[in-house]
């Protein structure tokens, strides 16, 4: 991944690829692509909060399925659904309570084959959650465990101890509302093993009846036509005495037994790891090419904001030189703002202090250990920032995700419990309840936004499709130049170093593509020289305007650039750069 810029081109050629292990899935999209998953721009929406079809104040399949031409016209052609499962709902659905079922809020299984197909058609792929660490306490297999008799083969699904001190050096992860990762259960008269609230026991990947039973929900979803799948908590699915319970080599061996199940069964599907881990340790997600095909970079988000807001590249640059190779058919993923908090579980106890004291000085934005804030809020409403934010999205190593709103600068509500605040309606219009539903208000699963300035009567996708300069159609024409070039999605990350540290440089390289991203991390107008000897005589073409900029030669190359601006070229020999060059 950290390459220095002198290297050699990299020809990443696409493997040989097979027929999809689902006859019946709708070929629209190319399946001829095995690597589709790196030139993916994903979106990831709640199907509660997206559109509301029939009145009664909950986002369903039939109201996303209404607006899928806007995210095609996004320029997205990946869309990741948070859980839509049967669910008591105590953890935003992420507490299942039956996998190979549709929570009836949001529809039927007909009507998501229907969004499947009308997705396939516009050639958007959909990528769902696979939550396998754990389920509900009201999952039928919890409730069987705790009423079978202590170690049975039915008490054997989930993890339980007589000894509440049991795998000791386990952190806790939500340390707002958990005190242990075992609690009492009264009926099975034994202690059970959760890494995330009480309500949610996790699973025994111990037992191969549990593995054999999550690959049979794995091949419910795909068999149907679903494209990929994110993993949730991976982590975290093997526990053993002496160790923290995290990134264990039996959890690796169970990923690549679920693996060798896709790959036999539904070649040119993915997974997607949800491991908030450093990069060293989510490199092994990968395996060798035998486990995820791509995994999130969560250390590398928290790190755009410290670099914006001190004005110094260090943080970025200094985590990936701690980014190590990946597998050439692996990807990363990297967002800016997500359904979770804006975790910082993966910086320094001073780096996180520094975060808490910029981006959340008023403790009601904080849960957890993050940050319960859209990218807007945490940008102060700079349009500026949150462009240059969005261009490091765009143009960083990875596969890039977009969160519902965010494209229109969607604010948050932080008097709302748990994450609740960044999960509110999609603001489609200034109409009765911003356009998402014609339920009554009071009927809404979640208040509108409703104040200034991220009011939806001012905040939202019609008005802002009525103004050329808003940040919807910006983000479209960030999206479409992306879309243009395989580097982005696919290129190496070449850091060029400068004496400016308020400005990060890189080059992305793939074949015969060079692109020059240029970023002022400051508030203020800067200048930057770039020592671009080793690539003297090429000609640099500014990618929105297609204006080619002046020829590098053996001197500093010299750039200036306004407060959070960012520049992005491709640089061509000079018989290729003709074509463009205009007459003065």
């Amino acid at each position: 991944m950290y390459r220095p810029i002198t290297e050699t081109p990299v020809d990443e050629s696409t493997p040989a690829t097979h027929a999809r292990g689902n006859p019946h899935h709708n070929e629209s999209v190319n399946d001829n692509d095995s690597l589709w998953y790196k030139d993916a721009i994903i979106y990831q929406l709640h199907v509660k909060s997206y559109r509301d079809s029939n009145a009664d104040g909950f986002g369903d399949f039939r109201g996303l399925l209404e607006k899928l031409d806007y995210i095609e016209q996004l320029g997205a052609n990946t869309v990741w659904l948070l859980p839509f499962y049967p669910s008591p709902l105590r953890d935003d659905g992420y507490d299942i309570s039956a996998y190979e079922e549709i929570n009836p809020t949001y529809g039927s299984i007909d009507d998501f084959r229907a969004l499947l197909e009308a997705a396939h058609d516009r050639h958007i792929r959909v990528i769902t959650e696979l939550v396998i660490n754990h389920t509900s306490d009201q999952h039928p297999w919890f409730q069987r465990a705790r009423r079978a008799p202590k170690d049975s083969p039915e008490r054997n699904w989930y993890v339980w101890s007589d000894d509440p001190n049991k795998y000791a050096g386990t952190r806790i992860i939500f340390t707002d509302t958990e005190k242990s990762n075992w609690s009492w259960d009264p009926e099975a008269q034994q202690f059970y093993w959760h890494r995330f609230f009480s309500h949610q026991p996790d699973l025994n990947f111990d037992n191969p009846e549990v593995v054999e039973a999550v690959k049979n929900v794995m091949r419910f979803w795909l068999r149907m036509g679903v494209d990929g799948l994110r993993l949730d908590a991976i982590p975290y699915l093997i526990e053993r005495d002496g160790t923290n319970c995290e990134n264990l080599p039996e959890t690796h061996q169970v990923l690549k037994d679920l693996r060798a199940a896709l790959d036999a069964e539904f070649p040119n599907r993915i997974f997607l790891a949800e491991a908030n881990q450093w990069p060293s340790d989510v490199r092994q997600y990968f395996g060798h090419s035998d486990e995820c095909h791509m995994a999130f970079h969560f250390p590398v988000m928290p790190r755009m904001y410290m670099a914006i807001r001190k004005e110094d590249r260090t943080p970025v640059v200094d985590i990936m030189r701690q980014t190590p190779e990946i597998p050439e058919d692996c990807q990363w993923a990297i967002f800016l703002r997500n359904h979770d908090e804006l975790t910082l579980e993966m910086v320094t106890d001073e780096e996180r202090d520094y975060m808490y004291r910029e981006y959340a000085r008023d403790p009601r934005m904080r849960i957890n250990v993050g940050i319960r804030r859209r990218l807007n809020p945490l940008m102060d409403g700079g349009r500026r920032q949150v462009e240059l934010m969005n261009a490091l999205l765009m143009s960083m190593p990875g596969t890039p995700i977009i969160y519902y709103g965010d494209e229109i600068g969607m604010g948050d509500n932080i008097y709302l419990g748990d994450r609740n605040g960044v999960r509110t309606p999609m603001q489609w219009s200034a109409d009765r309840n911003a356009g998402f539903s014609e339920a009554d208000t009071a009927a809404l699963f979640s208040p509108l936004i409703v104040d200034p300035p991220y009011g939806y009567h001012t905040v939202n996708v019609g008005a802002q499709e009525r103004v050329p300069t808003s940040l919807l159609r910006w983000m479209r024409r960030l999206i479409n130049v992306r879309q243009e070039y395989k580097a982005f999605g696919r290129g190496t990350w070449e850091p060029v170093d400068a004496a400016n540290r308020r400005v990060l440089v890189f080059i992305r390289r793939y074949r015969d593509e060079l692109i020059l991203c240029v970023n002022n991390l400051s508030r203020f107008a800067q200048y930057v020289e770039l020592d671009l000897h080793a690539l003297r005589g090429m000609v640099p073409l500014e990618l929105w305007s297609k204006n080619c900029f002046p020829g590098i030669g053996d001197l500093p190359y010299l750039l200036t650039l306004g407060p959070h601006n960012f520049l992005w070229f491709r640089l061509m020999p000079p018989e290729q750069a003709k074509s463009y060059q205009r007459s003065t």
